[in-house]
């Protein structure tokens, strides 16, 4: 039987080897936070708001507070009034943003596109809310037609919209000024837009032609990951809100002298450390270069799949590249995620020498697919 040293080491090696081969996940591997590893020693809780005092000392609440304030900035927040705070990870995040809405409109409508993350579908759920799904374009986006003949029916209640930017399969991201357009149309004035940018919000401001996603394209609250296209090695995310709304929610606790505005109470003074670490050391230049990476090895993948004959395709300024189905053993080698279709993400640490060998296997794949079917015809014709 092994010891647990042993099976640690084991671990260690199944983990190295299976890292390297992660094409189908947003999930960045290529961060160095040794830096930071003395503080894995200390018990790092950042309970309560992360702009009010506590009691509790061991916390990370200034680093946590110069995250919101960067991609507030990024995000063209109104600088007099936002608010936010690291959370777990964008189910949290969009948990909170969906709380806030309900709290400022209690008898709404919330409304969210079939593409929409699964963790939606599961907030609303848990926060008893009824809602109407709109159909998704053939690209992923949300289906402006339907959304606007949908509330177009309900004009009598107060909309909350989910908004996407970077669906879960094709990277679709929708346009909120032209959700923001359709509610003033219709002349709906009780509204909220909560926008989960989960993987495409890191990047969102450096897209070309830009696609409004943000606070100033009407946008009331707007969540990202962490963990995907910075990276980072646990699961965590960002919300950002406006103040004046989470004012609405926001109750005193005297055990620990702070304000409850958070969903958790203790939660993970780790991650705004690492996050804090990685945006100060990339600033928004760092970030943008990321990008421009990431988008030239999808155009490259994209390019070397139509090449032999894979109908692969992108969303305009998505790092996702969209392909039919592959067989098992692709899938199962490259971590590939699917559905209808499966896709490979470009993460910024997703080489081109890794998409020639994932190549390489599609074609091995299509080879011995033919020599089966010739097989088979030979079988017929005996």
């Amino acid at each position: 039987m092994m010891n647990n040293e042993q099976k640690i080491d084991e671990l260690l090696t199944k983990l190295i080897q299976e890292k390297d081969r992660v094409i189908g996940y947003p999930v960045a591997k290529d961060f160095d936070y040794s830096r930071l590893y003395e503080f894995l020693k200390h018990p790092i809780n950042n309970v309560g708001d992360p702009y009010e005092d506590n009691t509790y000392k061991v916390q990370t609440h200034e680093m946590e507070r110069e995250v919101v304030d960067f991609f507030a900035k990024l995000y063209r927040a109104d600088p007099t009034d936002f608010w936010g705070y690291v959370t777990n990870g964008g189910s949290e995040s969009n948990l909170y943003g969906l709380y806030l809405a309900r709290e400022s409109h209690p008898k709404a409508m919330v409304y969210f596109s079939e593409s929409t993350h699964y963790s939606v579908k599961k907030n609303i759920h848990l926060l008893n809310l009824p809602s109407i799904t709109i159909r998704a374009q053939e690209n992923g986006e949300l289906d402006y037609e339907d959304l606007e003949n949908t509330l177009q029916l309900n004009r009598d209640k107060p909309a909350i919209i989910l908004t996407t930017f970077g669906t879960t399969m094709t990277e679709a991201k929708d346009d909120v000024s032209e959700v923001k357009r359709i509610l003033k149309k219709l002349a709906i004035q009780n509204h909220y837009i909560h926008c989960d940018a989960a993987l495409a919000g890191s990047y969102g401001p450096f897209i070309e032609p830009r696609i409004p996603f943000d606070f100033q394209d009407g946008a009331d609250s707007i969540s990202i990951s962490g963990h995907k296209f910075i990276g980072s090695p646990f699961p965590s995310g960002v919300i950002i809100a406006k103040r004046s709304l989470r004012d609405r929610i926001a109750r005193g606790i005297s055990y620990i002298g702070s304000l409850d505005t958070t969903i958790t109470g203790s939660r993970n003074g780790h991650s705004p450390l690492f996050l804090w670490y990685a945006v100060k050391k990339m600033g928004v230049k760092g970030l943008e270069e990321r990008y421009r990476h990431s988008l030239e090895t999808a155009e490259y993948c994209k390019t070397e799949l139509q090449k032999i004959g894979i109908k692969a395709w992108t969303n305009p300024g998505a790092i996702t590249v969209v392909l039919p189905k592959v067989a098992n053993r692709i899938k199962e080698k490259w971590q590939l995620a699917t559905d209808d279709i499966t896709h490979v993400i470009c993460m910024p640490n997703v080489t081109k020498s890794q998409i020639d060998e994932f190549i390489k296997d599609i074609i091995e794949e299509k080879e011995q697919a033919n020599l089966n079917t010739e097989y088979k015809e030979l079988q017929l014709q005996e």
